[in-house]
C-alpha cells in the first residue's frame, strides 16, 4: 500500500518506519525543511530504541521517503496518517490549527478516494471537525471525491514506542461508518496483532475520549502515589513497601505507582489539561483531574524543598551532582521533565550544577542556553567530583547498581537525593550515606 504519514515528530516517525519494514512504501511529509534534511541523509533525530536500525534499513531500500511537499504526499497516499503535534494553548486547550491546516491541504489537493486516519491526540470532536474542513474544500472546488475518516489512536510510550506499535495492548478504530474501511483499516495494522479481538472498533467520539481517559487514568495513579508518599514521610512508612502491598492485588496491578519528582513528557502534562478543559467547555467539574494537575506540579518541586531543608535554607555556592534529565529513561525528550524545574529552583537559589544524561545533555543544554551555573559531563561519576551531593531524577538503568564506593569518593558529603526511589535506605545508612527518598525517609523494617 501507498501510506502517508503528516508529521515526523515521535508518533509519526515511529508510525511511517514501522509500517515501511511491514513492506508499504511511505511518504513521510513535514512543514520543518530542517528536519526533512537530516531524515533525508539517513539521520533520526529523535532517540528512541530499536528507531534507527530499521529507520537506516527502509531508507537504504526506498521504502521510506520524506518531503515538505504536502501535495505530493497527499496524491501519493491510499491511507494518509495524520500524526501533527497538539501541544497546549495558555488555557490548557489543545492547539489544533496544525491539525485543521492539513484538512485543508487534503481538501484542497485530493484527487482520489482516500481512508483518512487521524493520530494526533485530538479532543472529543475534532475528528468530524476534520471532514467538515475537507467536505467544504471539495465543495469549493466543485468536486465530489468520496474519502472516508477514522481516528485511530496512539499508545506510544516514549522509550518503548517501536515494541508499543509492533506489539500493540489494543488498536482502537474510532469510525462512525463500519463497512469496508474498518475492513481496510485493519488489514493495515493486522500485521501487528496476532489476535482479531485486540481491535476495538468504537464510535469516533468514544474513540477521542479513550485516548484521553488511557492518559489522565494513568496520570492519576501517578499523582496519587506521590500524594500517598507525603504521608508516609509523615507515619514512617515506606512508599515502596505500600506499592508492593497494593500492586500485587489484582484489580490494581503494579504499573504507574512508582513515587517520584512528577511526571512530564509530551503526553500526561497536556493531556490532562486538555481534558480538563474539554470538561469545563460541556460544563462538566473533572475535580478528580484538577487535582492531579495540581499535584504533579506540587511535586515537581518537592525534592528542592527536601535539599533546602537539609541545608537549613542556604545552598548558594552548592554544587549539585545530576544524573538524569530526560522525563524518563529510554528517550532524550525533556518536554515538561521534572529535572528542569528542579535545576532552575537551585540554580535560582544560587547553586552550580554538574550534570549527566546518557543521550539528553545537549536538549538540556539548548533549553538553559548559555548558563555558567551548570556544567554537562560525558561520564556518570565525573559529574559527582567536587559535589556536594547526589540528586538521581531519571531512573536509566546505568544508574540502578552504582558502585557507591566511587559515589562517596567523588562526593564532597555523602549525601544522595534519590528522586525516583532506586536505591536502598537501609543499605545506603550502612555503607555511610546520608539518604532521602520519596516517601521513604523514616522507614524502618
Amino acid at each position: 500500500m501507498n501510506i502517508t504519514v503528516v508529521g515526523t515528530g515521535y508518533v509519526g516517525l515511529v508510525t511511517g518506519t514501522c509500517l515501511a519494514e511491514n513492506g508499504h512504501d511511505v511518504c513521510c511529509v513535514d512543514i520543518d525543511s530542517e528536519r526533512i534534511k537530516m531524515l533525508n541523509k539517513g539521520i533520526v533525530p529523535v532517540y528512541e530504541p530499536g528507531l534507527e536500525e530499521i529507520f537506516t534499513r527502509n531508507f537504504k531500500q526506498k521504502r521510506l521517503n520524506f518531503t515538505c511537499e504536502i501535495k505530493e504526499g497527499i496524491l501519493k497516499g491510499d491511507f494518509i496518517l495524520i500524526a501533527v503535534g497538539t501541544p497546549s494553548n495558555g488555557d490548557g486547550s489543545a492547539y489544533l490549527e496544525s491539525v485543521f491546516k492539513v484538512a485543508r491541504d487534503i481538501g484542497n489537493y485530493i484527487d482520489s478516494p482516500k481512508i483518512i486516519i487521524i493520530k494526533s491526540t485530538v479532543p472529543v470532536g475534532t475528528t468530524l471537525k476534520v471532514k467538515k474542513i475537507i467536505d467544504e474544500c471539495l465543495i469549493k472546488r466543485n468536486v465530489s471525491i468520496s474519502f472516508d475518516i477514522a481516528f485511530c489512536p496512539e499508545f506510544l510510550k516514549e522509550g518503548s514506542a517501536v515494541n508499543d506499535f509492533q506489539r500493540p495492548d489494543r488498536i482502537v478504530i474510532g469510525i462512525n461508518e463500519n463497512g469496508d474501511t474498518v475492513q481496510k483499516i485493519k488489514e493495515l495494522f493486522s500485521p501487528f496483532v496476532m489476535r482479531n479481538e485486540r481491535f476495538l472498533v468504537m464510535n469516533i467520539l468514544s474513540a477521542e475520549l479513550t485516548k484521553y481517559a488511557a492518559n489522565s487514568m494513568l496520570a492519576t495513579r501517578i499523582s496519587f502515589m506521590n500524594e500517598l508518599s507525603h504521608l508516609c514521610e509523615k507515619v514512617g512508612a515506606d512508599i515502596e513497601q505500600v506499592r508492593k502491598g497494593i500492586g500485587s492485588d489484582t484489580r490494581i496491578g503494579s504499573p504507574f505507582l512508582y513515587a517520584g519528582i512528577g511526571y512530564g513528557g509530551s503526553c500526561f502534562p497536556k493531556d490532562v489539561k486538555a481534558l480538563i478543559h474539554t470538561a469545563e467547555q460541556m460544563q462538566v467539574d473533572l475535580s478528580i483531574l484538577k487535582s492531579v494537575e495540581k499535584a504533579n506540579i506540587k511535586q515537581k518541586a518537592y525534592l528542592p524543598y527536601l535539599i533546602d531543608k537539609h541545608y537549613k535554607g542556604n545552598i548558594k555556592g552548592l554544587i549539585f551532582g545530576i544524573w538524569g534529565l530526560s522525563f524518563k529513561p529510554h528517550t532524550d525528550d525533556i518536554r515538561e521533565a521534572p529535572s528542569l524545574v528542579i535545576i532552575q529552583e537551585l540554580i535560582n537559589k544560587g547553586a552550580f550544577i554538574q550534570a549527566f544524561d546518557p543521550v539528553s545533555n545537549k536538549n538540556v543544554q539548548r533549553y538553559f542556553g548559555v548558563n555558567k551555573q551548570i556544567a554537562y559531563f560525558k561520564d556518570n561519576y565525573e559529574a559527582l567530583r567536587g559535589a556536594n551531593a547526589l540528586l538521581l531524577l531519571t531512573e536509566w538503568p546505568l544508574f540502578r547498581k552504582p558502585d557507591f564506593n566511587k559515589i562517596k569518593k567523588h562526593l564532597k558529603e555523602p549525601i544522595i537525593f534519590d528522586g525516583r526511589n532506586q536505591y536502598d535506605p537501609q543499605l545506603l545508612e550502612k555503607l555511610g550515606f546520608t539518604y532521602y527518598g520519596i516517601g521513604r525517609n523514616n522507614a524502618k523494617e
